[in-house]
């Protein structure tokens, strides 16, 4: 576990980033909880009082990362850009999202669709399984299914699905 200070910042133009309140650890401190790693994990402990767990660290470069700070966390902090927070952080070697039956049926109806799915990174495999389990009404949930199944016909990560989609409409 390291524990360190942190200053609540904001993307103010960051491409897919714009707008993201983080904190940022430090090439020193991101080197103690895995040493030698430069891509994305997930890390467990506190911001200040406040328990997290399976919160990601993104690579910047130059050996630091980023943990973003959603809304409702900052809320619970009762905090905001500028404000300095408590960190302390370990890997989170037990991190799982659950992928949800109708999403896993679907993508078994063609064995490749789900090879394609579980080929890639597992923080991908997040993006897509949070941003499903996120919509509200079955018809979202329906239209995301179909969006899913044609970005993995077509070898789409997240990312580019959701530009393809912008592009499209």
């Amino acid at each position: 576990m390291v524990t360190f200070n942190a200053s609540l910042e904001r993307f103010e133009r960051m491409g897919e980033k714009t707008g993201w309140t983080y904190i940022t650890v430090p090439q020193a401190i991101a080197q103690v909880l895995k040493p030698g790693c430069k891509k994305s994990y997930r890390v467990k402990g506190k911001f200040d009082h406040i328990d997290i767990s399976g919160m990601a660290m993104i690579p910047m470069g130059e050996g630091a990362f980023i943990i973003a700070v959603k809304a409702a966390l900052r809320k619970q902090l009762q905090k905001e850009e500028g404000a300095v927070i408590k960190v302390e952080l370990e890997e989170d070697l037990h991190f799982t999202v659950e992928m949800p039956e109708e999403m896993e049926m679907c993508l078994l109806e063609e064995r490749h669709l789900m090879d394609r799915f579980l080929a890639m990174p597992l923080s991908h495999q997040h993006y897509f399984i949070n941003w499903y389990t996120s919509a509200k009404t079955e018809k979202t949930k329906v239209k995301r299914l179909i969006m899913m199944v044609n970005a993995m016909e077509s070898q789409l990560d997240f990312g580019a699905m959701i530009r393809a989609s912008k592009d499209a409409g």
